[in-house]
């Protein structure tokens, strides 16, 4: 009997499995709110994730360089112009909503604690530094900026060495992959103890007073997931973007949206991407770097932070200016992984370009934590679903339009 539920259990569907753990983790938080043991299995997949994650981008795109043969097409050029135009086109379509649906914030609140950076140029330098991180040291601290800076280097040289030394890289990286299939295996436990411990320990009363702020907030990401990116997927592929869209929002989103990371999302993604038929060459390089330039989720974030703690000083922000805030959301957006919060603590960098003071700026960056759980969740989500989704279109738009998705 329990062989057969186990063997039942391994042939259903990933996502069905991850929707019954969602389901038993609501259950479970109200019936046995106090039973914190349940929430361990949340601590353990997501820790077995993120510790194994920095590895397996270094393995997979040294791996990729190092058997990358000249003149074989790898669209990272079309990634990259994708990442770049969907976090900017997120941070415009942020400033917009705030013209139609101004908000404003309460800012008596406690200032949070932790140091923002003081402008842009610091977000910049933090950038550049890390990319010469000791590569012990950014494997150990999971710095994907120089993890995929010293993994680029190691893969260009790996490839003058012989055959026999790139097998054992390509030996490397497919253990990395099996550890990491073993582990998305056991997503739907983990995905239990996530939901157990966000609503029995914080549940939703917390939230209550910054509702029209996260309305608005997740609003302004679900109109880019669903508007704007269908939009380029459409001018890529000439094809009816949703069904792609759809997939990538299911399979990526919904893990992303309970781990929180989209650094411990990169193995769902690149399972996505091999499910998707599509060149190992590109995806092995886009989705590590996408887990670190493509911040689209940041980029609403900020804007929309920044904006409601203007209004609530009473600046107007007029389109010339608003424009500006988009093009540094953006940059500092792709800087988020570079300082520590996120994109939470470079909501400072933005308010500055209308002269608001740090401590205030900070009572934003606090009011951004009251929020986080529903925030980080949804841009997150949107984050790593894009990975996938602009990586995806850059190589079908190649593709004969009949095998397009």
């Amino acid at each position: 009997m329990i062989h057969r539920l186990i063997t039942t259990w391994n042939k259903t569907n990933l996502m069905k499995r991850i929707a019954i753990g969602i389901v038993l983790g609501v259950v479970l938080a109200l019936v046995f709110p106090k039973a914190t043991g349940i929430g361990l299995l949340g601590e353990f997949f997501v820790g077995g994730l993120r510790a194994i994650a920095p590895l397996l981008v270094f393995a997979l795109v040294a791996n990729a360089l190092s058997q990358h043969q000249k003149g074989t097409e790898t669209n990272m050029k079309k990634v990259i112009v994708l990442y770049l135009l969907g976090t900017f086109a997120a941070a415009f379509v942020a400033v917009l909503i705030n013209y139609i649906f101004p908000i404003t914030i309460t800012l008596t609140g406690k200032a949070a604690e932790g140091s923002s950076p003081n402008g842009i140029g610091e977000v910049i330098s933090n950038l550049l530094l890390k990319i010469v991180d000791n590569p012990v040291n950014a494997l150990q601290q999971a710095n994907y900026i120089g993890i995929l800076s010293w993994a680029t280097v190691f893969g260009i040289a790996m490839r003058e060495a012989s055959e026999h030394s790139k097998d054992l890289l390509q030996t490397l990286a497919d253990i990395t992959s099996k550890i990491v299939e073993w582990i998305i295996n056991l997503a739907p436990f983990g995905i239990l103890g996530l939901v157990f411990t966000t609503i029995a320990g914080q549940g939703l009363s917390a939230l209550s007073n910054y509702g029209i702020l996260l309305v608005v907030l997740v609003g302004t990401m679900a109109f880019v997931a669903l508007v704007i990116n269908p939009l380029i997927v459409f001018f890529m592929i000439r094809k009816n973007p949703y069904p792609l869209v759809f997939k990538c929002l299911r399979v990526s989103g919904v893990t992303a949206f309970f781990t929180r990371s989209s650094a411990a999302n990169i193995p769902v993604n690149m399972r996505l991407c091999e499910e998707l038929g599509l060149n190992p060459d590109t995806y092995s390089v886009s989705i590590p770097l996408g887990s670190t330039i493509n911040m689209a989720g940041a980029a609403v974030t900020i804007n929309t932070l920044t904006l409601a703690a203007a209004n609530t000083l009473g600046i107007q922000v007029d389109f010339g200016t608003a424009l500006i805030l988009s093009v540094v959301a953006a940059i500092s957006a792709c800087g988020a992984s570079g300082v520590a919060g996120g994109s939470l603590l470079l909501i400072p960098v933005a308010c500055s370009l209308f002269g608001i003071t740090n401590d205030l700026a900070m009572q934003v960056v606090s009011v951004g934590f009251i929020i986080g759980v529903i925030q980080d969740s949804c841009e997150t989500a949107l984050n790593s679903s894009t990975d996938v989704l602009f990586t995806a279109i850059a190589e079908m738009s190649s593709w004969p339009k009949e095998k397009r998705y």
